[in-house]
């Protein structure tokens, strides 16, 4: 890796856009406030799932077959009399691994590919870039559906799947951002002063590159839920009676006239989830941007 002229230099950012303003002290808005408390049930659940029920998600009872929301099942029973509401409560474990797992892993291996394309020769660079780009021209479910039919159902490859899809966004992010910062006035000065190159990448580069990087990564996670869940909504993950959302949400696919309860309340813990990733994620964009929320 070289930081001299191997790519023509992207313009220099103005400082503001290159660090983070610092203490700013302005509090998120309230739908993000509400979106980080939904965010922290949910992985409350999936730690301690026994603080929310005491239900057995696998325990079936014939006799309950399909009953109605009422006190003693807030969210109902399915086909085999299993609790909707404990389902649902141990599957956020499995759901949201998908998420945060995918993401985490897409993230640092995004970080080494971007920083690899955006600081090497230009072939190298070229080669790269032709690589993610043709993966970028397909949707993440496509991909993740291609690297599934390659490597088999199951959960882990699923996990795998999803973070392969994942690595292109992160690591063209981290391109772009590095281009920019090793053109800026900093890094020229830090080079002028004869710092060694992995101290530049390790001061200048990466905390420009971490912080933007985090903030997408918030609303990534959201989107690996839905990808999982739609994986395993068609049969590409986790196999039954494992709970997890999308698994339950294509178990009570044919219930919806009969029990509509078996896949509405799934479904609205993956809409609550993304929807809350999403509107935080958007309001620590706007917060990390400096404009207003």
């Amino acid at each position: 890796m070289t930081l001299n002229a191997a790519h023509p230099q992207a313009p220099a950012a103005p400082a503001a856009s290159l660090r983070p303003a610092r203490g700013r002290g302005r509090l998120l808005p309230l739908p993000a406030i509400i979106a980080a408390v939904m965010l922290a049930v949910l992985i409350l659940a999936a730690f301690f799932p026994t603080l929310f029920t005491s239900a057995d998600p696998l325990a079936t009872a014939t006799a309950n077959s399909q009953l109605a929301p009422s006190l003693e099942h807030p969210f109902g029973t399915d086909k085999l009399g299993r609790d909707v509401y404990a389902r649902v409560v141990y599957g956020a474990a499995l759901s949201l691994s998908f998420g945060f797992t995918a993401t985490v892993v897409a993230l640092v291996a995004g970080i080494v590919i971007g920083l690899a394309s955006g600081l090497a020769h230009r072939s190298v660079d070229n080669v790269i870039q032709r690589a993610l780009e043709i993966m970028l021209a397909f949707p993440e479910l496509l991909v993740a559906l291609v690297v599934i039919a390659l490597l088999g159902p199951g959960t882990t490859n699923l996990i795998i799947a999803i973070t392969i899809a994942a690595i292109p966004v992160y690591a063209r992010i981290v391109r772009i951002t590095t281009l920019q910062v090793r053109g800026s006035a900093f890094v020229e000065a830090s080079l002028a002063l004869g710092q060694r190159r992995p101290a530049i990448i390790a001061r200048h580069i990466l905390p420009n590159v971490i912080g933007p990087l985090l903030v997408l990564a918030t609303i990534g996670i959201g989107t690996s839920i839905i990808a999982g869940s739609s994986l395993s909504f068609l049969g590409l993950g986790p196999v039954s009676p494992t709970p997890e959302w999308g698994l339950m949400l294509s178990d009570g696919r044919n219930l919806l006239g009969s029990a509509w309860w078996v896949a509405v309340f799934p479904g609205l813990a993956i809409t609550v989830t993304v929807i809350s990733t999403t509107v935080l994620g958007r309001a620590l964009q706007r917060r990390f941007e400096g404009t207003s929320a």
